[in-house]
């Protein structure tokens, strides 16, 4: 009978061993709302990427601002660097600014325009020739919750991030807003453990940076399919004599003798009611025929009327505004 009862305490000492050496180790496992990674969204911006008819346009990215109402740490900067990711695998170039530098040299160009300062050597607006398009955001909430889910010898816990980020997509040629949205992201992650082991609740980057993840990958396949329904737009690289080097090649998907309007970006135009910019001047100084691609992103294309381009000009197919 002591044997017996003995063999039975060994096999619940084993049996309950085996639980605890299971459960002493965290288990998760994660999962998003409209998941980047498990409800398509990746591939939707993939696609939206793969699709993409235009030059690989440069796009600069203003450092997110962190509105959030507990200026939740480091959440503007994981927006921005992911973010940067984002646009790189939908196609585009990113150039990540700063508030400050953008500032500094849209303050000369004002001061240039009112002729309270003269233009030097280098004309300020230069610094804008090679950005095409400029997302600006913020991150305006973020908050988690934590759902606890306890029985006799085990513990879950369910944590799960919540953010809310605004953002604009602008054509730095012309000044104009294309989007301007406001778009949810949420992320969640599941721990568990036995007899409190492995359950307990530490700081998590990986939960707010999986929310902004989803959140910003919404984003970024409608700013990649906006771009996608506007007609070709390029710029001049370079001009020698009647041939002019213009971004464009392959990937714009132009055959040779396709014709461009050529224009010179001016100053702001600013509604007298708002004082915001809702647009650029622009002046139509001639057109060039295309001639060949040299690469994926530039072609080669000689000048068929007007005179005076340079490297900034922005070029549009004839008849598409």
């Amino acid at each position: 009978m002591k044997a017996s009862a003995t063999k039975v305490g060994f096999l619940i000492c084993m049996f309950m061993a085996g639980v605890l050496s299971a459960g002493c180790g965290v288990k998760t496992s994660g999962a998003v709302k409209d998941d980047i990674t498990l409800t398509g969204q990746t591939r939707e911006l993939e696609a939206a990427g793969a699709m993409y008819k235009g030059p690989e346009y440069n796009v600069a990215i203003l450092e997110f601002d962190n509105k959030t109402p507990a200026k939740t740490i480091g959440v503007g900067e994981a927006a921005t660097d992911i973010l940067r990711t984002l646009v790189k695998q939908t196609g585009l170039e990113p150039i990540v600014l700063t508030k400050g530098e953008i500032g500094q040299q849209e303050r000369l160009m004002e001061l240039e325009q009112t002729g309270a300062l003269k233009k030097g050597i280098k004309d300020t607006s230069g610094g804008f020739d090679s950005v095409d398009f400029r997302i600006t955001g913020s991150v305006t909430s973020y908050h988690e919750l934590e759902e606890s889910m306890d029985t006799l010898v085990a513990q879950r816990k369910k944590h799960i991030a919540r953010v809310q980020v605004d953002y604009a997509l602008v054509d730095v040629a012309t000044g104009k807003s294309l989007l301007a949205e406001s778009g949810m992201g949420e992320y969640s992650k599941t721990t568990g453990g036995v007899f409190g082991l492995g359950g307990k609740s530490t700081a998590d980057p990986g939960l707010r940076d999986g929310a902004l993840r989803d959140a910003l990958s919404k984003a970024m396949t409608k700013m990649a399919e906006k771009l996608n329904q506007m007609p070709f737009q390029g710029r001049v690289l370079h001009v020698d004599g009647p041939e002019v080097t213009i971004r464009a090649g392959t990937r714009s998907r132009l055959a040779s003798g396709t014709v461009f309007s050529v224009y010179r970006p001016g100053e702001d135009l600013v509604d007298p009611d708002t004082g915001r910019v809702i647009g650029k001047r622009e002046k139509l100084i001639g057109e060039v025929t295309l001639d060949s691609h040299q690469g994926d992103r530039i072609s080669v294309a000689r000048t068929t009327s007007g005179n005076g381009f340079k490297a900034g000009d922005v070029i549009r197919v004839k008849g598409n505004l």
